[in-house]
């Protein structure tokens, strides 16, 4: 029995039981994986896997026992590493943050830089993605904490914490009607094309929960990840924007904001963290300097850390 083999039975499950997308997240080859899985099988004298010929379509039973009793072996070694370094002394390492693309541009530049001027030492690596994805790499060790506004509090897995409240705002190029209108209803805004960000993005459910709650069909022309993609095709006249406050701050030239928070439900963002991980002193502080109002009490609660000395 090895890591590499447990790492494939995980990663299987993990992508749906594509073999191909396990071989690629774990750098190896199908018949690779196939062999890591069919070993460990054999060597347990049991079947994890249900097939259909060659294809895997499931667990068995077993298999999702077994599965539980792997996902705690990988967390305990990777627990194992962080605990060797952090006894050891080491005053460098990497913290691997996964965020969207708004976090990552509009939010975390302060966080960044008062992180760096404190731990000089420690290399940040930032990871952008969909929410779904940064919810894999917090489970599979890839990234250590992950911030986004949906999705995150899905996963049992992982423990996640509030960061901070924010709305959504609308874009309209200057001197467009809307700018007129005391207050803009959503019947306003269906009346126009708009753009906004993909389903799953930066409080886009909070957007369509609004609408349908009226019954009013908004007319979504162009939908993007990024906020500064959705201003970029609005200065275009393509149509009317919807996106986060954070990002309405650094408006484009030609470009004017208008308050939607009676619109739309507020939204929270979030940062995670794996439950049970072993995290560097270096990682809690940027976890409360992100979310203040988490305790060190509650965090002890769900991970584990030493303090350096």
């Amino acid at each position: 029995m090895n890591f590499q083999q447990l790492r494939s039975v995980r990663e299987t499950v993990r992508q749906s039981f594509s073999l191909t997308e396990v071989a690629n997240v774990l750098f190896t080859s199908q018949p690779g994986v196939s062999r890591q899985i069919r070993e460990l099988e054999e060597e347990l004298g049991i079947d994890i896997f249900e097939r259909n010929g060659k294809r895997l379509t499931g667990l068995t039973e077993p298999g999702k026992e077994v599965l539980h009793i792997i996902e705690r072996l990988l967390l305990e070694a990777e627990n194992l590493q962080r605990a060797g370094e952090t006894y050891a002394g080491k005053d460098s390492g990497t913290l691997s943050v996964a965020a969207t693309h708004t976090q990552t541009r509009y939010v975390l530049p302060r966080a960044v830089q008062h992180f760096r001027t404190t731990y000089p030492h420690v290399r940040i690596a930032l990871q952008q993605s969909a929410p779904e994805h940064i919810a894999e790499w917090v489970l599979s060790g890839k990234a250590d904490i992950g911030i986004a506004t949906e999705g995150l509090s899905r996963f049992d897995e992982l423990v996640s914490f509030p960061c901070y409240q924010w709305h959504h705002v609308i874009v309209v190029p200057e001197a467009h009607p809307l700018l007129k209108i005391k207050q803009v209803t959503l019947d306003h805004l269906a009346s126009y094309p708009l753009i906004t960000y993909d389903k799953g993005f930066t409080g886009r459910s909070h957007i369509d929960e609004a609408f349908r709650d009226k019954g009013v069909e908004p007319d979504i022309v162009l939908t993007a990840m990024d906020s500064d993609v959705i201003q970029q095709y609005v200065s275009l006249g393509l149509g009317v924007g919807i996106v986060a406050s954070m990002a309405a701050e650094y408006l484009p030239t030609g470009l004017k904001s208008i308050p939607a928070s009676h619109l739309f439900a507020t939204n929270v963002t979030r940062i995670a963290v794996r439950r049970g991980a072993f995290l560097r002193e270096y990682a809690v502080d940027f976890i409360r300097q992100l979310a203040p109002k988490v305790s060190l009490k509650e965090l002890a609660e769900v991970v584990s850390w030493r303090k350096q000395s």
